[in-house]
C-alpha cells in the first residue's frame, strides 16, 4: 500500500474518531456539533477552495510563468493570515472595562506582516528574473531538448 493511501486512511480514521467522540460527549449538543461540522465543511470546501481556484486562475492569466509559484504562495499565505487576524483587527472580544484584552494595534501589525509577504515575494521574483537572465534560452529548465 502506498504511503499516500495510508495517510488518507489514517486521516479518515482520525476524523471519524473525533466526530464519534464529539457526538458521544454528553456535554455537547449533538445538533450543534453537526451544524458546526457542516459549517466548517461548507466554509472550507465551498468558500475557501473556490477562492483559491479563482485566485489561481487570475494569477495564471496575469503573472509570468516563472513567478507563478511565488505569487500563489504569497496569495494563499496573505489570505489565510488575513482571515485569521480579521476578528482581532475588528476588535471582536475587546471590552471597554478590560484594556488588557486585545491591547495591540492589530490592523497596523497585519499590514506590516502583509508588507513583509509582498516584499519577500517581490525579492523572490527579482531573484528568479536575474537568475534567468544569465542563462541562454536553450538552458532554461523545461525547454529545449533534455
Amino acid at each position: 500500500m502506498k504511503i499516500r493511501t495510508m495517510l488518507v486512511v489514517a486521516g479518515v480514521l482520525t476524523m471519524g474518531y473525533a466526530v464519534g467522540g464529539a457526538l458521544a460527549d454528553p456535554d455537547l449538543e449533538a445538533g450543534g456539533v453537526l451544524l458546526f461540522l457542516a459549517g466548517v465543511l461548507v466554509g472550507h470546501d465551498v468558500v475557501w477552495m473556490l477562492a483559491v481556484l479563482a485566485g489561481g486562475a487570475v494569477i495564471t492569466r496575469l503573472v509570468p510563468q516563472r513567478h507563478r509559484p511565488a505569487a500563489r504562495v504569497a496569495a494563499i499565505s496573505a489570505t489565510a493570515l488575513t482571515f485569521v487576524a480579521f476578528p482581532l483587527v475588528l476588535g471582536i472580544g475587546r471590552t471597554a472595562d478590560n484594556p488588557s484584552a486585545l491591547p495591540l494595534p492589530y490592523g497596523r501589525n497585519l499590514a506590516a506582516v502583509l508588507l513583509v509577504i509582498v516584499a519577500a515575494t517581490l525579492l523572490t521574483c527579482l531573484w528568479r528574473t536575474r537568475r534567468g537572465q544569465g542563462r541562454k534560452d536553450s538552458e532554461m529548465p523545461g525547454e529545449g531538448s533534455p
